[in-house]
């Protein structure tokens, strides 16, 4: 692993204000990098850098690979604490199969960044997840059990995200992501978003209706019947000023 990424953290360490953007949002966040350290793992080797911030108490971590700094095009995913799916393989949810498959295509990238956000069951924490549960084992909905706790289908806030990227000086990404919310609020927050990169893995029996309630009520950007696809799709294209020999060279 090259070490510019990391030696210019150990600089931002060194420092002891803190990452905020006042005047751009509509409250003043401050994120502060605490620590980085060398993360090889099975998906391949990051660096992970831990942040603090003054607005949740939580500690959120950056998974980097490559060199982020000041660059441009990062692949990004927003990854959301889900105990019961990170940690315990649930199948009610795709949470681990999106973490893993968003850790193994950025592993064998040049460069990007996971952030882990510690925002438990769509930001209504553990207990009100588990909930949640109970209250979709008698027939309803997630969104109508968040509801039905007093929460709204989705409490997560991005702000302090944003910021971690650009405590990073990330200068503009490439979101992974299906959800609007998140490309809209890290905009709102001053992230420059130059690609959204789908990230839609195969349903299970056991989570198929929650993944078409996030389609059908919070609008996530999920095709799961996708589009017919014709025969006449399958030729191949000819170019023009192509003469007959390599028109037929294509099709051999």
């Amino acid at each position: 692993m090259t070490t510019s990424t990391h030696e210019q953290i150990k600089l931002i360490l060194q420092e002891t204000s803190c990452n905020g953007c006042e005047g751009m949002n509509r409250k003043f966040v401050c994120v502060h990098i605490e620590a980085i350290a060398e993360l090889p793992s099975r998906f391949g080797d990051f660096h992970i850098v831990a942040f603090s911030n003054n607005q949740d108490g939580k500690e959120h971590v950056a998974i980097i690979k490559g060199e982020v700094f000041g660059a441009d095009d990062v692949p990004v995913r927003l990854h959301s604490e889900c105990l019961t799916g990170d940690v315990i393989g649930s199948l009610r949810c795709d949470c681990r199969d999106q973490l893993e498959a968003a850790l193994k295509k950025i592993g064998e990238m040049d460069k990007g960044i996971v952030l882990y956000l510690r925002q438990e069951g769509r930001g209504i924490g553990l207990t009100n997840k588990i909930r949640a549960y109970s209250l979709q084992d008698k027939g309803l909905d997630t969104v109508e059990a968040n509801i039905a706790l007093g929460f709204r289908d989705d409490e997560r806030d991005y702000a302090v995200a944003a910021h971690m990227l650009h405590a990073l000086q990330v200068q503009s990404i490439r979101l992974m992501t299906n959800n609007p919310k998140k490309i809209a609020q890290l905009e709102q927050y001053g992230v420059k978003i130059n690609e959204r990169m789908p990230h839609i893995l195969p349903p299970n029996e056991h989570n198929i209706f929650y993944l078409e309630t996030k389609a059908a009520k919070s609008g996530h950007m999920i095709d799961f019947h996708g589009k017919e696809h014709l025969p006449e799709q399958s030729d191949q294209p000819i170019i023009e000023g192509m003469d007959e020999s390599q028109v037929k060279a294509m099709h051999d």
